[in-house]
């Protein structure tokens, strides 16, 4: 498939079709746990086939496990039959421990799982694109370093935090190449992390290994969406957008309708129904009711495709997940 025509189609069409982050919550139409879905490749494939049979979704797109990657390289992980496992503590500490810290072998850890998952979920969807999730470099090397360290390192030891940037660089490079050989569509690189930083910091520490991963990954046939759920993403627009990516989406810290006139017109721009308040912790009136008012505000932009403003947490209940759905068909039915 040509993804960019497809991404250009998506713009294109007056009738939009939701893309959320929605594959944790197959948790519930499997009848398992959390620890049982990221441990085995198969009941991921089969959580996005059922999700994908019963979702008019755009496309299918895999979870949102960003401890995946730090797991790699060998951090602690600690993990949850309710929710999504996090990342304890931090593994390098100095500057002689970033230069210690290996590069691991794609495959490491659990990645080798998620990749089996996409090939098996890739052959299950024929309908749709299919995308896998994957950290952005920050991100990851916040999580190598301990989040709340690494904002420091950057000022503190800025060369550190770019030795560990070029190591996840070179990690999630080969890894996103990886998913692009066993047939994946594209990606969605979240780099959340990036959205505490000032625009230079964001753009020195984030959006220049982004693009470096995108330059080496992006193809007419593999596309890459640039995820930040970030509250100053308003602020660092202009170092997002020098990434290159395909796409955009973004979290509900901000208002969609106050970032769409910044992002080119035929570009798309997904978010950002809030995926706790809202798709956990909502109800299917109180849903309907947020994504129509979103809908409402943002229809106007074509290049904006309804989402969730992130991954949308594995309790969630189904009944909201059809609301949000229903609300989606039922406003451009009306159209």
């Amino acid at each position: 498939m040509n993804m960019r025509s497809w991404l250009q189609a998506q713009v294109e069409s007056p009738t939009k079709r939701a893309m959320p982050v929605l594959s944790f919550p197959s948790v519930g139409l499997l009848g398992i746990t959390v620890t049982e879905l990221i441990s085995d490749p198969a009941k991921q494939a089969e959580g996005m086939i059922r999700i994908a049979e019963r979702c008019d979704t755009a496309a299918a797109v895999s979870m949102m496990d960003l401890s995946l990657e730090a797991d790699a390289f060998g951090s602690f992980i600690r993990y949850s039959d309710e929710d999504v496992p996090t990342v304890i503590g931090g593994l390098v500490t100095s500057p002689e421990e970033a230069d210690a810290l290996a590069v691991p072998a794609v495959g490491a850890g659990r990645t080798g799982r998620y990749l089996e998952a996409i090939r098996q979920a890739k052959a299950g969807i024929t309908d749709r694109p299919v995308f896998a999730g994957v950290i952005g470099p920050f991100s990851l090397a916040g999580r190598l370093m301990d989040v709340s360290e690494a904002m420091i390192y950057c000022y503190d030891d800025p060369e550190m935090v770019h030795t560990v940037l070029a190591k996840a660089t070179a990690f999630l490079t080969a890894y996103i190449e990886a998913y692009r050989e066993i047939g994946a569509d594209g990606v969605v690189i979240a780099e959340p992390l990036a959205g505490l930083l000032s625009p230079a910091l964001a753009q020195e520490f984030s959006a220049d290994y982004v693009r470096a991963i995108i330059e080496a990954v992006q193809t007419d046939d593999f596309v890459v969406i640039y995820h930040n759920c970030g509250g100053s993403t308003i602020q660092t627009i202009e170092s997002i957008l020098s990434v290159g990516a395909s796409g955009y989406h973004f979290g509900n810290a901000i208002r969609m309708v106050d970032m769409l006139p910044l992002i080119p017109a035929g570009v798309p721009v997904f978010g950002n129904v809030d995926p706790a308040s809202q798709f956990c912790n909502g109800t299917p009136e109180s849903i309907r009711e947020a994504t129509l008012s979103l809908l409402a505000e943002c229809s106007a932009y074509p290049n904006f495709i309804i989402s969730s403003g992130c991954d949308i947490p594995p309790r969630t209940p189904w009944a909201n997940i059809d609301a949000f759905f229903a609300a989606v068909a039922d406003f451009y039915q009306d159209r």
